[in-house]
C-alpha cells in the first residue's frame, strides 16, 4: 500500500509505503513534542513537519493522543530495557548505579528528542499512563539495587525489612530526580566532560545513600538541622 502526501506541495505527490509513512510520521512527532511538548504541539506541527496533508495524518492517527502515546511507548520500551539490561549486568551496589547512570547519559547523548520529552512530561500524569510506567520502572530499578542484599538476609526480622522498604521507597525519586536533572545539565554545558558530570552525578547518589546506609540521620533541635547517627540500615 502506497500513499501520497496529499498537500505537501504544489505538483508534488510522493509515494510511500504505509508502513515507512507510519514510522515518519512518528519520527517527526518525536522531534515535535520534544521541542514543543505536548500541550503546545499540534496535530498541524506534525503535519508541516512530515510535510503532508493534517488529513493524511489523521488517516494513521485518530487524535493527538494516539500520537503521544505511540512516541512515549516507543520511548519507555527502549529506556526501560537499556536499564534492566544494565541493571541485570551490574546487579550490586555502587557498579549498579554506575551503570544506570552510564544509561541515561548514553540515550540522552543519542536520543535528545527523546530525552526532552521524558524531562517535560515525566511527573505530568495527564500526558498518559506510558511515562508513569516509566517512572515507576525508574523506581522499581533503584529500589531492587538498594534492597537486593536486605531481602536476602535472614537476620532481618520482617518489621526491619518494611523499614528498609519505605525508606528506599523515599529515597527512590530522589534519586532518579537528581540523575536526570545532572545529565540535563550536561547536556546545556557540552563544555563539561561527561565523564566528570558522570562521576559526580554518580558520587552525590551512592555517598549520599552511604551516609544513610551507616545509620546518619539529621536532627532538628530548636529548629535546627544537626547530624545523629541511628541504628538499622537506610
Amino acid at each position: 500500500m502506497t500513499e501520497t502526501t496529499g498537500d505537501a506541495g504544489p505538483g508534488v505527490r510522493r509515494r510511500m509505503p504505509h508502513a515507512r509513512r507510519r514510522e515518519q510520521l512518528l519520527r517527526v512527532a518525536l522531534e515535535e513534542f520534544g521541542r514543543r511538548g505536548y500541550h503546545l504541539t499540534q496535530m498541524e506541527h506534525v503535519a508541516a513537519a512530515a510535510q503532508v496533508s493534517k488529513a493524511l495524518l489523521y488517516q494513521h492517527f485518530a487524535a493527538k493522543e494516539e500520537l503521544f502515546t505511540e512516541v512515549t511507548a516507543a520511548i519507555v520500551g527502549e529506556l526501560t530495557d537499556r536499564l534492566n539490561a544494565a541493571v541485570h549486568a551490574e546487579p550490586h551496589g555502587v557498579a549498579g548505579i554506575a551503570a544506570m547512570v552510564r544509561v541515561l547519559f548514553d540515550y540522552a547523548t543519542a536520543e535528545p528528542d527523546a530525552w526532552n520529552l521524558v524531562i517535560r512530561h515525566l511527573d505530568k500524569p495527564e500526558t498518559g499512563p506510558e511515562l508513569r510506567e516509566l517512572r515507576d520502572r525508574l523506581g522499581e530499578a533503584f529500589a531492587a539495587l538498594l534492597l537486593r542484599r536486605r531481602r536476602a538476609d535472614p537476620t532481618l526480622s520482617p518489621a526491619a525489612l518494611a523499614v528498609n522498604e519505605r525508606r528506599a521507597r523515599l529515597l527512590v525519586p530522589l534519586m532518579y530526580g537528581s540523575m536526570l536533572s545532572s545529565v540535563s545539565w550536561w547536556l546545556e554545558h557540552p563544555d563539561t566532560p561527561r565523564e566528570e558530570a558522570e562521576a559526580m552525578a554518580l558520587e552525590f547518589v551512592w555517598l549520599g545513600l552511604d551516609r544513610l546506609r551507616g545509620g546518619e540521620r539529621l536532627a532538628r533541635v530548636d529548629g535546627r538541622a544537626s547530624a545523629r547517627r541511628e541504628s538499622g540500615p537506610l
